[in-house]
């Protein structure tokens, strides 16, 4: 209540009062900002577009555009793109585009999966390396610099030569490959964590080793953790292309991209361009996108490259 002689109170609001510093705004947590940044950076949403629209279109694509990708038909091969065929022919008659999306499949089982197998090896090794420090630590980075030292690809080929090559095999053979770069990436995250206040709470507090690595140290590194996923679905996309590319891919009637890429430029010289140029397309355009999104999202996770 106020007294007889007294003003009533001032409404800053209405007298278009803004406070020193600049209107103050609901308070956000850490992950609407920074998918708040991801949204404004045009070449984020860019490259999450193009890789949605991949995705679509190699798995929701087949169920709408019925190619013959499996039967040969050898009345009608080598075909220009036209009617029946938006994207011609190759050299056994089968529809380029069914081709695309079957190798669209394969390719981005393959990049998810073993991003997947390499992200959760390497998050671990990483945790545990970073914690226990000391000997342990030294021990297990040195099974990962001679991991480094073993030449990933040759490895690949004679595991696809000798057993054969499959979706499941390549994504098992490359994540194992590939938890190498993870496993540094959240050691050293784990390494600036593991001094910080909150852990040594969580010490006194009584909690062992499993739980400070599942509650507080992997949680809070999972922003390098998500940025790079998208960098190892995309070399993954590209091993298993060149794997396909040097004939050691997978096996008929599984196909990806980079079968279709070998096979085409094999023809590139007779003017049958729509065997090569599509799916090159279709390499460089997910790879693009998969970097795009994983620059946007270093820039979005990290709060020192948040635009102010």
């Amino acid at each position: 209540m106020t007294g007889a002689g007294s003003l009533p109170p001032l409404d800053l609001t209405r007298a278009g009062y803004t406070p020193e510093g600049g209107e103050i705004g609901p308070v956000s947590t850490g992950w609407r900002l920074a998918v708040r940044e991801f949204m404004q950076n045009r070449l984020a949403v860019t490259g999450l577009a193009i890789l949605v629209f991949f995705v679509a279109f190699s798995f929701v694509g087949p169920l709408l555009y019925h190619g013959n990708y499996l039967t040969s038909d050898l009345l009608n091969t080598n075909l220009a793109p036209g009617a029946g065929h938006p994207l011609g022919t190759n050299n056994q008659g089968y529809d380029e585009l069914g081709l695309l999306m079957k190798g669209g499949q394969a390719a981005l089982e393959v990049g998810f999966l073993s991003a997947f197998i390499a992200i959760v090896i390497g998050a671990l090794w990483g945790a545990i390396s970073g914690l226990a420090g000391g000997a342990v630590d030294a021990v297990m980075m040195r099974v990962v610099d001679v991991f480094l030292s073993v030449p990933f690809l040759f490895i690949v080929l004679i595991v696809a030569v000798r057993y054969g090559a499959s979706v499941l095999s390549l994504s098992l053979l490359i994540g194992a490959f590939s938890w190498l770069v993870p496993a540094r990436l959240v050691r050293g995250e784990v390494l600036t964590l593991r001094v910080r206040d909150f852990v040594a709470a969580a010490r006194v507090a009584g909690a062992g080793r499993t739980r400070l690595i599942g509650r507080h140290l992997l949680p809070n590194a999972l922003g390098v953790v998500i940025v790079n996923v998208t960098f190892q679905v995309a070399d993954a996309i590209l091993y298993i292309a060149a794997l396909g590319f040097l004939g050691f891919g997978l096996q008929w009637p599984n196909q990806d991209w980079g079968d279709l890429l070998s096979n085409g430029l094999s023809y590139l010289q007779d003017g049958y361009w729509w065997q090569v140029y599509p799916v090159g397309a279709c390499i460089v355009l997910v790879v693009m996108a998969c970097n795009l999104i994983g620059d946007a999202l270093r820039d979005s996770l990290d709060v020192r490259l948040r635009r102010r």
